[in-house]
């Protein structure tokens, strides 16, 4: 059964808080003196968002999707408009739980594999005998360092 747990929030996407915004970029080589400015202001909403009234945050609770850079306590950002395609990770509802995964359309067509990021996991096969349906496409990942 699926091993990670998720917390779902409504994104707030009514506040508009613009942080100071670097628009040369940071450089991950040698610091330029040039970069010593901020020249314009950045909005997360309208640069993490692109349907608000879809929109949903949730925490991730465990450590199956650490490959693709997605981590425990990590805030995923997902899109309930978006039609998940073979590849997507997706927010999905098996079973009377929710997990997060990568998403294949099986071979024959006839079902879905559910894909972990981490090799201690097995991925979980869904069809018609399951209660299943993707919830979600994840948009973004939020990450908090300290």
């Amino acid at each position: 059964m699926p091993e990670a747990k998720l917390r779902i929030f409504r994104a707030d996407t009514d506040s508009h808080i613009t942080l100071p915004y670097a628009d040369a970029g940071v450089k991950a080589g040698f610091p330029s003196p040039a970069q010593d400015y901020l020249s314009e202001s950045i909005d997360l909403n309208s640069e993490l968002i692109r349907q608000k009234e879809s929109t949903f945050y949730a925490r991730v609770d465990g450590d199956s999707m650490e490959g693709a850079g997605i981590f425990d306590g990590d805030i995923v950002i997902i899109d309930k408009a978006l039609e998940a395609h073979n590849g997507n990770y997706v927010v999905a509802y098996i079973d009377g739980e929710f997990t997060l995964k990568k998403f294949q359309l099986d071979d024959s067509g006839n079902g879905a594999w559910l894909i972990p990021a981490n090799k201690k996991y097995r991925p979980i096969h869904v069809d018609a005998n399951n209660d299943f349906r993707i919830w979600g496409v994840v948009t973004g990942v939020v990450r908090k360092f300290l």
